[in-house]
């Protein structure tokens, strides 16, 4: 690795502490990440120290032995979670540390997998971690998500290209995508949240009460509650801490009515979702329900994806990404959703976020259901933006509003 690599890295590694799960003295931090990302996560937990952490944990995993463990576990191994690992999540936000996730997985590394298996895991992961999950979802404990590239993943996403050769081309676009280069990458990120922070201003002044894209293999309504709020990709805990869950993020983003989903919506990205690619895929709802699901390829796992429970087979995000955003405008399928998210207007499967919701984070599980926030252990964004979608917006008080336009912003 070259010097100006390694200065890249660290500033990566500093940019994810500093901005991304901004820690705070005497607060601890957990990091998952992946075999083959020690360097970086090395760097990390040295940033971390320097800000004043006062504990730093990694949890190491290895794909390959991921991948053994679905082909040989038994079959009731899927059916169950850990206790002694529910029980840490819940130590981290009952002592109000942050998480901190570090992708690079490949994007088929469970292609070919019993789709049973996979969602059926999922399922029990959701329902143990449930108090955890829904700290993240409330914003009640700084997190955040950034990507290193691995082989097989950049060879994905650049076939052309073999080895080093991929991994180095992974890499400038992935330092490109969270501002690395520019040169004050800190208050590069700064100002970004700003523009941000002004497209949902401009949302939420609005009042909209109904959305209705049209795109080839699109026409869909969504139902906005009154008391709907739209957000960025940054956040704020309770106590005013401020972070960025995503890192890169284009977004600007609100929760749907549950029941007021109608029409049909087709993807225009492949979905990599855990381990298998899904793509070509078509969804149909009906009073918020998908009544309708296929798929080119990864029709199985779509199918069970959205049986894992009950919320699964409904909305709980909208999310604005114009056409013409850096992500999109180089081109290239990252087969991750943290980035193709970020290039494309998009839509989430399962879970809501409380936070886009006026007291949202408040709310009582009856107040939730009653105001149309989906609850599911599923939360899956998949992409249906391009330069052939247009967005109408109807206001509270009947008023057509043109939201999007030939996939960019109207106004």
């Amino acid at each position: 690795m070259n010097e100006q690599r390694r200065n890249n890295l660290k500033n990566y590694a500093a940019l994810a502490v500093k901005v991304g799960v901004n820690i705070q003295g005497g607060q601890a931090l957990w990091i998952s990440a992946p075999l083959g990302t020690e360097e970086f996560v090395r760097l990390v937990v040295k940033e971390a120290y320097l800000a004043g952490s006062k504990n730093v944990h990694v949890q190491w995993f290895d794909e390959e032995i991921l991948r053994t463990h679905y082909e040989l576990a038994p079959e009731e191994t899927f059916y169950e979670y850990p206790e002694w690992l529910a029980a840490a999540h819940e130590w981290l936000v009952d002592h109000k540390g942050a998480f901190l996730q570090v992708d690079s997985g490949d994007p088929d590394l469970l292609k070919g997998i019993d789709a049973e298996r996979i969602t059926a895991f999922e399922k029990a992961s959701g329902d143990a971690l449930d108090r955890f999950y829904e700290a993240i979802e409330n914003d009640h404990i700084p997190w955040s998500i950034v990507a290193i590239p691995s082989q097989k993943w950049a060879e994905k996403v650049f076939p052309h290209l073999m080895g080093t050769e991929a991994v180095d081309a992974l890499w400038e676009h992935i330092f490109q995508s969270v501002r690395m280069y520019e040169s004050d990458p800190v208050e590069a990120w700064k100002r970004h949240i700003s523009e941000l922070t002004k497209r949902a201003e401009r949302l939420n002044d609005l009042n909209l009460r109904k959305l209705h894209y049209t795109a080839p293999g699109t026409d869909l309504t969504v139902d906005l509650h009154e008391d709907h709020i739209w957000l960025t990709g940054a956040s704020k805990t309770p106590d005013g801490k401020d972070f960025i869950a995503n890192m890169p993020t284009e977004e600007v983003y609100t929760v749907p009515v549950k029941n007021g989903v109608n029409g049909t919506v087709r993807a225009t990205k492949p979905l990599a979702y855990n381990g298998n690619v899904i793509d070509g895929f078509t969804l149909t709802f009906k009073d918020g329900k998908i009544i309708h699901a296929s798929a080119q390829t990864g029709e199985e796992i779509l199918k069970k994806m959205i049986e894992v429970d009950e919320g699964a087979a409904f909305l709980g995000e909208v999310a604005l990404v114009p056409h013409d955003s850096p992500i999109s405008n180089s081109g290239i399928l990252f087969f991750n959703t943290l980035f193709d998210e970020n290039a494309s207007n998009h839509l989430a499967i399962g879970s809501s976020y409380p936070t886009c919701m006026k007291d949202g984070s408040i709310l009582s599980d009856e107040e939730k259901e009653a105001k149309g926030l989906n609850e599911s252990v599923v939360h899956e964004d998949f992409m249906i933006g391009s330069e052939r979608m247009d967005i109408v917006g109807t206001t509270m008080n009947g008023e057509s509003v043109q939201i999007f336009k030939d996939g960019n912003w109207a106004f």
